[in-house]
């Protein structure tokens, strides 16, 4: 390996350097601190897992994005996070195991095996909440009101756009086209990629109309118009998706109620995370960025294979992802420069001004540090801050 390859990190993954890694935990700290004004409790998961626990019951997916390793003391297969969500779901569940309601928000690092898309981060940093033992509609908005806060307390000021989308509508769809497991995994990929050319190739040998439903399925996204053509093409042959688009009008007309002029698109087809999603699911958008910032859904019963299965909903955004979009902090105070000198009285002033919030930095052989514009100065044995 040359020298040139040795301070080389792999595609996807990325240090934080001094200027940006102070933005980040200021952001860090100011979304706990707004989850926290919501009464969401902090919990702060393992990194690693064994991966019984860590990808039971969430789909392929997360199974692939995982990176696994063998534990030395066991000989069990651990994972590394992936995805903090099924994390909480287990703490809730097993760890706390609380009657009622249970609201938990974490911050932390994940890794993934390969970038989710092709600008992604393999490191995030996810920061969510999740509002577990509430089945109701209204636990959904609370979720989805506090993710759209989360974006506005993170600083982003660009205009945000909600995506709503139902899983039940797909599933109530699919239900009556018998399709064969492999035929399933076919169309929800051609569903997820738009690609009408290979939706139409794998429904060949289905019925018309059940083919037609499905296909009808990806031309079902954009204002509240969707959900009047999906009662009119669904109502009669998927009976079972109007409870499905019935939830997403009561969640829409509740969310306008609470924030006017906040622009809403559904999207009938939209299937992140469906192998998990029970209900509503949602995403946060902003012009200019292709990315989602923030998303989650109604996820029920993840819990039972902790032993306990519970009503869930939840969100979670990136703050790396955030990071592209915050404005630039102003530019921080500068720091005070202490002679390395064995003083008492100077140690008792410095210790008072860190304590007041102050950078205070010893002056070494190379002289006052570059951020430095002010200095301590013994001025007739007492130590006083002055300009450099």
């Amino acid at each position: 390996m040359s020298s040139v390859d040795r301070w080389q990190l792999p595609d996807g993954i990325e240090e934080v350097l001094p200027a940006r890694a102070a933005t980040v935990e200021r952001l860090r700290r100011r979304l706990l601190d707004a989850f926290r004004g919501w009464g969401y409790q902090l919990v702060i998961p393992p990194l690693i897992e064994y991966t019984e626990s860590l990808l039971i019951g969430l789909g392929q997916d997360l199974d692939l994005l995982t990176f696994k390793l063998t534990d030395q003391l066991s000989g069990r297969t651990l994972g590394v996070r992936a995805d903090i969500t099924p994390q909480v779901a287990r703490i809730d569940a097993h760890s706390l195991a609380q009657p009622g309601i249970t609201r938990l928000c974490y911050a932390g690092s994940t890794l993934h095996t390969r970038p989710k898309s092709l600008l992604a981060s393999r490191s995030p940093i996810q920061v969510g909440a999740e509002l577990y033992g509430d089945a109701s509609l209204a636990a959904d908005i609370e979720i989805i009101g506090l993710m759209l806060a989360t974006l506005e307390a993170a600083g982003i000021d660009a205009a945000v756009t909600l995506d709503l989308g139902h899983v039940g509508v797909y599933e109530a769809v699919l239900a009556g086209a018998g399709l064969s497991a492999e035929q399933e995994a076919t169309v929800f990929d051609a569903l997820q990629r738009k690609s009408l050319p290979d939706l139409k190739l794998a429904l060949q040998g289905v019925a018309d109309g059940a083919a037609g439903r499905i296909i009808a399925l990806m031309d079902l996204h954009g204002d509240d118009r969707v959900l009047a053509r999906a009662r009119e093409l669904l109502g009669e042959h998927a009976p079972a998706a109007m409870a499905a688009v019935d939830a997403l009008d009561q969640a829409a007309e509740e969310i306008r109620r609470q924030r006017p002029d906040l622009d809403i698109y559904f999207d009938l087809a939209e299937l992140r995370g469906y192998h998990y999603h029970t209900g509503i699911v949602f995403a946060a958008y902003v012009r200019g960025h292709g990315e989602a910032l923030a998303n989650g859904g109604r996820y029920d019963n993840v819990g039972a294979v902790f032993g306990r299965a519970r009503p869930a909903t939840g969100f979670a955004t990136d703050l790396k992802a955030l990071l592209a979009l915050v404005p630039d902090a102003a530019a921080p105070p500068g720091a005070i420069s202490v002679p390395d000198r064995h003083d008492p009285a100077l140690m008792a002033r410095v210790n008072e001004l860190r304590a007041a919030g102050e950078i205070v930095i010893n002056t070494l052989s190379a002289g006052p540090d570059p951020r430095c514009d002010r200095q301590l100065v013994d001025v007739g044995g007492e130590w006083q801050v002055q300009a450099l």
